[in-house]
């Protein structure tokens, strides 16, 4: 089948995507010009922000690329990339501090942060094969096979929507750190929510394909199956 019904929905959150990739982008640039008035790096915010919650242990290292920012639970590392990990902006401390608020997460034992770690082997051999079992049950015309990869698609549709919690949750956690801890003033959490609110649409754009696109398996599937018993 050439074309669903539902590409057209599929279509309509890729524009969504591409529009909230131009957001990160055009925000972090706009917000790095802005210094934040604390005057400290990236690198600050997290290290003050992790060692007042006990994290001492926790690395902050800087990793090259640019918005390569992320935390990495198995090493348990805060890893920033350079125009983060060195500036002093605005930008700079909203992504380091979002990243450090990963880490609070998996101190505190955050549930979906939790899930979402333990499915993640599981999830990265599905997301793997599923392609494969569609692509063989599209071209064969068997049923059985699109159904084992809707299956296999349906595990990385429900990790990208447990992703979205543990990415507010961060950012919350983050504007709510800096506030408190006095790393920006009232009047700058206007360039937080600008930040780190478009690197979250980024997320909801990637969910609504995944949706979009289990539906549109789920809708053949069922149809095949209908026309196979009539």
């Amino acid at each position: 089948m050439l074309f669903h019904p539902m590409d057209i929905f599929i279509f309509i959150a890729f524009l969504i995507s591409l529009w909230a990739q131009w957001k990160v982008s055009s925000n972090f640039n706009a917000w790095s010009e802005v210094p934040a008035s604390s005057g400290l790096t990236g690198a600050e915010v997290a290290r003050m922000i992790l060692d007042r919650h006990g994290l001492h242990h926790v690395p902050v290292e800087v990793v090259p690329g640019r918005l390569s920012d992320h935390y990495d639970p198995i090493s348990r590392t805060v890893r920033l990339s350079e125009p983060v990990f060195y500036g002093r902006s605005i930008a700079s401390i909203s992504v380091a501090a979002h990243e450090v608020g990963h880490a609070v997460q998996h101190q505190q034992g955050y549930v979906a942060l939790v899930l979402r770690h333990r499915m993640f082997p599981v999830v990265n051999f599905a997301s793997g094969v599923a392609p494969f079992l569609l692509l063989a049950g599209f071209l064969f015309h068997q049923f059985s096979l699109l159904g084992l990869g809707i299956l296999f698609f349906s595990l990385a549709v429900v990790f990208q929507v447990i992703t979205l919690p543990v990415e507010f949750n961060a950012s919350a956690r983050a504007k709510r750190f800096m506030l408190a801890e006095g790393l920006i003033a009232p009047n700058e959490a206007r360039g937080v929510n600008k930040v780190l609110g478009a690197a979250a649409l980024t997320y909801v754009a990637a969910t609504l394909i995944a949706v979009f696109e289990l539906l549109k398996y789920v809708l053949i599937f069922t149809q095949g199956n209908n026309n196979e018993e009539s």
